[in-house]
């Protein structure tokens, strides 16, 4: 599932791309994951214009001057790709924004339609389950705000870093690898981890972000930015999808286990358990 880097990667790239873009037409086929139904989706975007491009966590919110917001997860293997209005709509691409006087049109293609794109009225939209409930956004934190989080309950660190509830924006790539780098197991309990040691969690997970947003993501799987590039950030993973091999630090074979209903891989002599 792309992560926050991912999905700001997206964003800028909207925001270079749709910005002040009339929607003209939208076709949007069976298979598409949307709210409300086809008709009434139709005619609230019809005519809008995409005021503004932003990102709460995982998801990526549309701004219309109709007072409407366009709400997207990409789940699994979602993307929005910018392209020539010529090209040939593929058979994954679900929702397809035709652009006024542009020559491009904006396609939200997932093969696994597991992505969905809801409208809601902007006034109402922060009152809507998955986004009313988010935790702070890593890189808006201070060190402090983190430790002091993270010790307020009793839980393993790895599962705690992936719950939205608690920290929005972080999935199992960022997780893995900010732990690898702190020499934290992922089963370590939140409340035998030292201040110290947490602030370097958090000075990991920062970086990790920044630098993968320069990359433009990470693409393990399918992820690509709205010109269909994929990012770079895949060829600097030290833990995340590197099971079987050794560990860059120790030579450890690195383990890959199943922790809480998630994946998580690290290194058994570098991060130990206690």
């Amino acid at each position: 599932m792309p992560e926050m880097p991912e999905v700001e990667t997206v964003v800028r790239g909207l925001r270079k791309t749709i910005i002040g873009r009339r929607i003209i037409d939208v076709k949007i086929k069976p298979t598409a994951q949307i709210f409300p139904d086809k008709k009434e989706f139709s005619k609230i975007i019809k005519g809008a214009v995409f005021e503004k491009a932003e990102r709460r966590g995982k998801n990526i919110l549309l701004g219309l001057d109709n007072d409407f917001t366009l709400w997207v997860h990409l789940k699994m293997t979602g993307h929005f790709y910018y392209l020539p209005s010529s090209e040939p709509v593929g058979k994954h691409d679900h929702v397809v924004f035709e652009l006024e006087n542009d020559g491009h049109n904006l396609r939200f293609n997932d093969y696994r339609r597991f992505g969905r794109l809801r409208l809601f009225p902007s006034l109402d939209l922060w009152k809507q389950p998955g986004l009313a409930d988010l935790g702070p956004e890593p890189l808006d934190m201070s060190a402090d705000d983190f430790v002091n989080l993270v010790r307020s309950r009793r839980r393993m660190i790895k599962p705690a870093l992936m719950d939205q509830t608690f920290i929005a924006g972080l999935g199992n790539i960022y997780a893995d690898e900010s732990l690898f780098l702190s020499r934290l197991h992922p089963m370590r309990l939140t409340d035998s981890i030292s201040r110290a040691k947490l602030r370097e969690l958090f000075g990991h997970i920062q970086c990790l972000f920044s630098k993968s947003i320069r990359m433009m993501g990470t693409s393990v799987d399918t992820f690509a930015g709205v010109n269909a590039q994929p990012g770079k950030f895949q060829n600097y993973l030290q833990v995340y999808g590197r099971d079987g091999e050794s560990c860059v630090h120790c030579g450890t074979v690195i383990k890959r286990q199943k922790i809480g209903s998630r994946s998580a891989h690290f290194c058994p002599r570098c991060q130990r358990v206690k």
